[in-house]
Order: structure tokens, then C-alpha cells, then sequence
């Protein structure tokens, strides 16, 4: 296990992340960076997986390494409830933990407030859940959020925020957005490590009004970084195109933006184009689990009965342990098998294959070719 580094107190003026910008596409808003952490850099546009309970299923730290990945999430509400954060904190820490020496982000369990609407009743003083687990009530406060990802000891701490289901009715949008608002303020003076940062998520659906309110509101308490919310809820990618429009131009041009639970390959294009430098999904790992497989040419569902004899890598040129040592064929026969190695090859495969294509959008940008790339890949990706 590599060696915890040491956490230091920024000294006072200096934010616990830092972004820089180190290049610019002059046909779009894309942006090339470096984001510094407490646990070191990462180069973005950057892809985060998703690992809800210290872990991205199926997958060793190594592989995730190997694979591209420079930081990853967990999920504060799934945390707290097993094992506690408690027990994490005992152990030292989220990265120890967990044996990850990397940059960490948490979720605050905003959208466990949404996901589980049916378990959760939300006030403007929080929201209290029976868990799924067992039943017992947890209370997720504003105050509640921040001490649980104090305790875990992640570079990067998010807000609790409010994410209505959609569709829905503006006037419920704007609620949240109010809501969303006040639990930001509250964020923000509950938090007391120095040495973690705690970025505001931007809520107001397709609304730019409601959007711009939120962002300024936000920006006005001088977060360490921004994220879009909202928009990993079952929107077309044409909503969520509108809601980047929207939202991103308004956020500070020195801080780094995230736009959270978006992992097609489609999306992410839209997304650095419109401004993002970070992501989140679990879809490359979910569909991993489930026998799709990203490539430059679209989806390769390894079921299929044409694969059952074809002797080609899931995609020529891709130098992933699933690319370089093994066939269509032989992967299909793991899935109709049901063995545990083929969801294990197909998830390092569809996350080296988003590390990659997040790899050749630095090039572009810093190239001043991004446009091109972009219109070049979602051409070949087809609709």
C-alpha cells in the first residue's frame, strides 16, 4: 500500500484544490487544466469513477490506476450508513481505507434525497430517510453533509443540495432552487477542515433564470469549485445540452466545474465544449457489468451471437489488460458463462476507453483541433 501523504493546512489565502486553465479552444469554450489537490494533480477535462462504498466494483486500485483513472468518487450517504464514518475515520481515512493514494471526491447524498423521494422527507431543515438497508431513520442535514465528508477525509466535498425529479412544474424547480440556496449558506459555515475543498452544485433545470440565480448565489459565498446539477435525471441529451447553455458561462472562470453523473461518451464532448473540466458516472462500470462496451464506433454488446467466433480485441488499438490479452469471443463466453472476470475486463475496457477519450480532448484543445475531434468522434459514434 502506497504511503498516506501528509495533510497540511493550506497557508491562509491558499484554496485546498486549485485550477488553472493551461490552454483554450478558440472555436469553442473547452478548456484544458490541471486541478492541484491535496493528494495530487489531475489533468482535465478529467473522467471520475464512480466507487459509492470505497469501491469501483470489481475493480482493484491498480486496475483503476492502469486504466487511466486519477481520481475517483464515494458516496456520503451510502458511507454513513455502512460502515459510519466513524469506523472509516478510525481506520485513517477515506484514502487508506479504501488503499487509494489519489484524489477523492464525495457526494454529498443529494441525490440519494432524490433517488430514494419515496424513503426521504425534506424540509428546509433536511432530509430524514429510512435507510435501505435496514430501515433505521438518518437525518442529512446541510451540517450533517459536511461533518460525515470531514470525517471520510476527501480532497473534495460537495454541498448538500436539492435535485427535483423532472418534469416538473417551475415553480417546484425554483423551490429547490431556494432550498438548494440555504443549504449551500449553511455548507459553507458548518465546514472547518482546511484542508478540504467544497464545491456549490448549481440547480434550476432548463430555467435560465432560475440558473442564473443559483449560480450567482453561489458564487457570492466563494466556493472552492462549482458543479451542474440536475442533469443526470433522465433528460434527452438535447436537455441536457440546454442546461450546460444555461449554466455554465455563468460560473468563475478560475475555478474548476463538474458536471455530475454524466458518462456517455456523447455527453462528455457536449460538455467540455460548453466549458466542464470534471464527470462522474457509473455508467461505464454498470454497463461493463452488463456486457456493453464502449468503442470509437459505438456500443459492442458482447452477447451477441456475432461475436461468439470473432478473434479481434473490443477495439484495435486500445492497450487495455481486456484489449491487449483477450477476443470478442473469448469475453462473450464469460458473460454466457456468468464468471466474474468478464463484467471485470468489460468495466476496466469501457473506463480506459473514457480516460482516453478524455486524453485526446487535452490534445485537442491545447492543439486548437477540439471542434474537430469532437464533430470527428460523434460522427463515428453514430446517433
Amino acid at each position: 500500500m502506497s504511503p498516506e501523504p501528509t495533510l497540511e493546512a493550506p497557508p491562509r489565502g491558499v484554496r485546498p484544490v486549485r485550477f488553472t486553465a493551461t490552454a483554450r479552444d478558440a472555436g469553442s469554450a473547452a478548456r484544458a487544466g490541471r486541478l492541484d489537490t491535496p493528494h495530487g494533480p489531475v489533468e482535465t477535462p478529467a473522467f471520475m469513477p464512480v466507487g459509492t462504498q470505497a469501491t469501483v466494483k470489481g475493480l482493484t486500485p491498480d486496475q483503476l490506476r492502469e486504466a487511466g483513472s486519477r481520481m475517483l468518487l464515494a458516496n456520503t450517504y451510502h458511507l454513513a450508513l455502512r460502515p459510519g464514518e466513524e469506523t472509516v475515520a478510525a481506520l485513517g481515512g477515506l484514502h487508506r481505507f479504501m488503499a487509494w493514494d489519489g484524489p477523492i471526491l464525495t457526494d454529498s447524498g443529494g441525490f440519494q434525497v432524490f433517488s430514494l423521494a419515496q424513503r426521504a422527507k425534506i424540509t428546509d431543515h433536511g432530509a430524514t430517510f429510512r435507510s435501505h438497508l435496514d430501515g433505521r431513520l438518518l437525518e442529512l442535514t446541510p451540517e450533517r453533509a459536511v461533518a460525515i465528508q470531514e470525517a471520510l477525509g476527501a480532497d473534495v466535498a460537495m454541498c448538500l443540495d436539492q435535485c427535483p425529479a423532472l418534469p416538473a412544474e417551475k415553480a417546484e424547480i425554483a423551490r429547490a432552487v431556494d432550498r438548494t440556496i440555504a443549504w449551500a449558506a449553511r455548507c459553507q459555515d458548518a465546514r472547518r477542515r482546511p484542508d478540504q475543498a467544497l464545491f456549490g452544485i448549481v440547480q434550476g433545470g432548463a430555467h435560465e433564470d432560475l440558473r442564473g440565480r443559483c449560480a450567482e448565489a453561489l458564487i457570492a459565498m466563494d466556493f472552492d469549485g462549482y458543479a451542474v446539477g440536475g442533469v443526470s435525471v433522465g433528460e434527452s441529451r438535447e436537455e441536457v445540452r440546454r442546461a450546460l447553455d444555461v449554466s455554465v458561462h455563468l460560473l468563475p472562470e478560475d475555478r474548476p466545474r463538474y458536471l455530475m453523473g454524466v458518462g456517455r461518451p456523447q455527453d462528455l464532448l457536449d460538455a467540455v465544449h460548453a466549458g466542464i473540466d470534471m464527470f462522474d458516472c457509473v455508467m461505464p462500470t454498470r454497463n461493463g457489468r452488463n456486457a456493453t462496451c464502449f468503442t470509437d464506433a459505438g456500443p459492442v454488446k458482447l452477447r451477441n451471437a456475432a461475436h461468439a467466433r470473432d478473434p479481434r480485441p473490443l477495439e484495435e488499438g486500445c492497450d487495455c489488460l481486456a484489449c491487449s490479452r483477450f477476443s470478442r469471443g473469448y469475453l462473450r463466453h464469460l458473460f454466457l458463462a456468468r464468471e466474474m472476470l468478464g463484467p471485470i475486463l468489460a468495466s476496466i475496457h469501457n473506463l480506459a476507453y473514457l480516460h482516453r477519450l478524455t486524453r485526446r480532448m487535452r490534445e485537442a484543445i491545447r492543439a486548437g483541433r477540439f471542434v474537430q475531434l469532437r464533430l470527428d468522434v460523434l460522427e463515428a459514434l453514430g446517433p
